[in-house]
């Protein structure tokens, strides 16, 4: 158990019979009042938010998520597969992939996220490098600043990358973002 004011984004705790991950915490302290954690959490199971104000020395059961290191194998409507080294498949529904629909191809490795035996969610590395599939020819004499112009990768995932990338070029770019992080030579 942790008091509520140690906890941090991230952390994953129990409230009731449902497990929420914290989306952000705001810490504060009233003139008389006790000091108070306003959290955003988000239930792990249902997906859906919510906020919840606990007193700063509330008492919390944290829980801690198992991870397997995994590869992504294959879809199979409505689940994506993942394959271990061990060759064991776990299988996560579409609707828990979030963000990582937009990176994901055959090989990735990445991490599957379990909660009491229930694949529930993978996390990517921090960056992928993918190939730019579609983007305008730059503006020519258009230099003033930081130009970016529209691309899309080979998942169809569209960015902002700046005016010198061409269709072919490999990209690293920030999952946690979505954003353009640099070129990749070779």
């Amino acid at each position: 158990m942790k008091i509520a004011q140690e906890l941090r984004v991230g952390n994953v705790i129990k409230l009731g019979n449902d497990a929420f991950v914290i989306l952000r915490t705001e810490y504060s302290r009233g003139g008389r009042n006790a000091a108070t954690v306003r959290m955003k959490l988000k239930n792990l199971l249902v997906g859906n938010n919510a906020e919840q104000v606990f007193k700063a020395d509330d008492k919390i059961d944290q829980i801690i998520l198992e991870r397997k290191e995994t590869t992504y194998s294959y879809f199979a409507d409505p689940m994506y597969v993942f394959m271990d080294t061990e060759y064991n498949q776990y299988e996560v529904e579409a609707e828990n992939m979030g963000d990582a629909l937009n990176y994901l191809q055959d090989g990735l490795e990445c991490e599957v996220v379990f909660y009491e035996g229930r694949a529930i969610s993978v996390e990517l590395p921090s960056s992928v490098v993918r190939e730019v599939t579609y983007t305008e020819p730059a503006v020519k004499g258009d230099t003033s600043g930081k130009v970016m112009k529209p691309a899309k990768i080979d998942t169809g995932y569209e960015l902002q990358v700046p005016a010198f990338v061409e269709i072919g070029d490999k990209i690293e770019i920030d999952t946690s973002t979505g954003e353009y992080r640099n070129r990749v030579k070779g």
